[in-house]
């Protein structure tokens, strides 16, 4: 893992949906937006044309740069800049190209969205830019309207929340596949899955409660096999023994659609196992989960299927 992304991707950056996490997203940071131009005019009119915008009720933080080498010394002090508006001809007449060029190549930085917005487009023809440079829109500055500008920024931040939803989502699941050599080793199996909620619960920063269930073909209900947290005592036990009318609903909700089903203040994981049988991750939750966060869970799922293919004594 470079160090941009380890700077960067935590659980600030996961994609919320905008209306649904309003609350969450007004106590978060700005996007950053550079701007790098060596005409002072155009830092001017770019701030007067992005006065006032936000994006997932987040508002923009501008900073600025005149030269293609300050523009590098600014993304070394903030690798969370979104988007670079960048100027192409300033000290040099490729200046612009070849700060992209450190920013991707020396600084390792592959998530920031990089516009190109040039005053001279002979000096840097779009089709070769686009092609040898990792850039992501290129735009002529005398087309890019107060409302073009709105709209390329807009479409920006969106591509750049993206891309870190699904990096987070990605080093969740190497974590999660970096212990399971480790919880292997755990005997009883029951003490194995113990171990894999806990780490999922750790990743989705919940409170650390958790559910596994299970039901072999001819049992007449799911037994807990594994829980974490205020949970933990259901182990072993069937789910009407132990788990309230709501909770049982859910996991027989679950089981009867074979899908899985989400909530504001749940997550149910359905799971078909290779035997015949079914499992259920019951997750009680403070709040919706985040897209990410989702995509994470569903993972999970889909990989128990071939972890009971793998594990003996299941339910030891």
């Amino acid at each position: 893992m470079d160090q941009y992304t380890d700077s960067i991707v935590n659980d600030e950056f996961l994609d919320l949906d905008d209306d649904q996490f309003e609350a969450v997203e007004n106590r978060r940071p700005p996007w950053k937006i550079l701007i790098v131009d060596d005409e002072p005019e155009v830092h001017r009119v770019t701030e007067m044309a992005l006065a006032g915008m936000t994006f997932g009720s987040r508002p923009l933080e501008l900073l600025h740069a005149t030269s293609g080498a300050a523009a590098c010394r600014r993304m070394r002090e903030h690798a969370d800049i979104a988007i670079i508006l960048m100027d192409v001809v300033m000290e040099t007449e490729h200046a612009g190209l070849e700060a992209v060029r450190v920013i991707r190549e020396v600084l390792g930085n592959r998530h920031v969205r990089i516009i190109l917005r040039t005053g001279q487009p002979g000096s840097a023809p779009e089709r070769e830019v686009i092609t040898r440079y990792d850039i992501n829109d290129y735009k002529e500055k005398t087309e890019l309207t107060a409302e073009k500008l709105f709209t390329t920024v807009y479409t920006g931040l969106s591509a750049y929340r993206d891309l870190l939803a699904l990096e987070s989502t990605r080093q969740g699941l190497e974590q999660i596949l970096d212990a399971a050599s480790q919880l292997m080793q755990l005997q009883p199996r029951r003490h194995f899955f113990q171990g894999v909620l806990q780490q999922l619960t750790s990743l989705l920063r919940m409170g650390g409660s958790a559910a596994l269930v299970r039901m072999l073909p001819g049992d007449r209900e799911p037994t807990v096999v594994a829980a974490t947290g205020w949970l933990v005592g259901a182990t072993g036990r069937t789910v009407s023994d132990v788990l309230g009318p709501g909770i049982q609903e859910r996991i027989g909700r679950a089981i009867d659609a074979e899908a899985s089903q989400t909530g504001p203040d749940h997550y149910t994981g359905f799971v078909a196992t290779p035997d015949g049988g079914v499992c259920v991750l019951y997750l009680p939750l403070d709040g919706p989960l985040s897209s990410a966060h989702r995509r994470l869970a569903d993972g999970f799922c889909r990989s128990l299927a071939t972890v009971m293919e793998n594990l003996e004594e299941f339910g030891q």
